[in-house]
């Protein structure tokens, strides 16, 4: 099944549902707990209640749709959607196997809309950051909610306050600068799209939103069992990562000077447990207009 991509989010799409993809899953097991904590901040500051439909945004491997299900309980409707078709096979073939029965899940992306309406609320974890324009698609977003209905979204604060990204950025671009490489696609205008307060509740006082509101989590996540996979995790993912992947065979030829670069970046993080950092992030909210 193939959904309508707004043309300027066709490249990031393509990372998405490729390398992205690939990467995601190999580092699930530590990139899923540390979300977790953030979105389990934000269900509880902005609950679902029994009986609602709710639309999830970005769902990714479909987790927090079925946390929502729950929630929601058997007369309610939880619908998640991502623009990456491999993430919402994975997420449809988890819920199966759990016996979810009050989730589906569509290829779609909201920019582009044609996902439906009559949503009581939307969430959304990291899922709305990489849009092209996100004024667009979160206006689309805003037509499906009910009048009076919610957005809640998690979105990343500022890099310092994410220093295990930053720092590992900061260390890479002694030697790379982020470049576009046309054998690789991006991401996307990038992780910290909305990191800024006052840039985010522009964007949704431009969509039509009311009643806007920003809550700050912080917590401390597992980001490797040591540090070599600590070091794994931020070359792959995240802004080291992407100016990595950018660069190609360049980045390739120096990769022993990169690790080093990076592991004495982390090395403060590491502990007896593990390489555990501080994560930041916004559970920004507001509602449609009642009327």
């Amino acid at each position: 099944m193939e959904a309508k991509v707004a043309t300027a989010n066709q490249e990031a799409v393509e990372a998405w549902d490729g390398v992205l993809f690939d990467r995601f899953s190999k580092y699930r097991h530590l990139i899923l707990p540390g979300n977790g904590a953030h979105s389990d901040r934000a269900l509880v500051l902005h609950a679902p209640q029994p009986g609602e439909r709710v639309l999830d945004v970005g769902c990714g491997f479909g987790d927090v749709t079925q946390q929502i299900a729950a929630m929601v309980g058997p007369e309610g409707e939880v619908v998640g959607v991502d623009a990456s078709p491999r993430f919402i096979a994975a997420a449809g073939a988890e819920a199966r196997e759990a016996r979810v029965a009050n989730v589906r899940f569509e290829i779609a992306d909201v920019e582009a809309g044609g996902f439906g309406g009559g949503f009581d609320r939307v969430f959304s974890r990291f899922g709305t950051m990489f849009f092209a324009n996100p004024v667009r698609a979160l206006r689309n977003v805003r037509e499906a909610l009910v009048p009076g209905g919610e957005l809640c979204m998690v979105v990343w604060r500022q890099k310092a306050e994410n220093p295990w990204m930053y720092e590992a950025q900061l260390a890479v671009e002694q030697y790379l600068e982020r470049r576009e490489n046309p054998d690789e696609p991006t991401c996307g205008p990038g992780p910290f799209s909305m990191a800024n307060a006052d840039t985010t509740s522009g964007i949704l006082v431009s969509a039509g939103y009311e009643d806007i509101r920003l809550d700050r989590t912080d917590t401390q996540i597992l980001i490797g069992g040591d540090l070599d996979e600590a070091i794994e995790l931020v070359t792959a993912i995240g802004p080291a990562g992407e100016i990595i992947r950018l660069a190609g065979e360049e980045a390739e030829e120096i990769r022993p000077k990169l690790i080093e670069a990076v592991r004495a970046a982390l090395e403060r993080f590491s502990g007896p447990d593990g390489v555990r950092a501080q994560m930041s992030t916004w559970a920004v909210s507001a509602r449609a207009p009642a009327s």
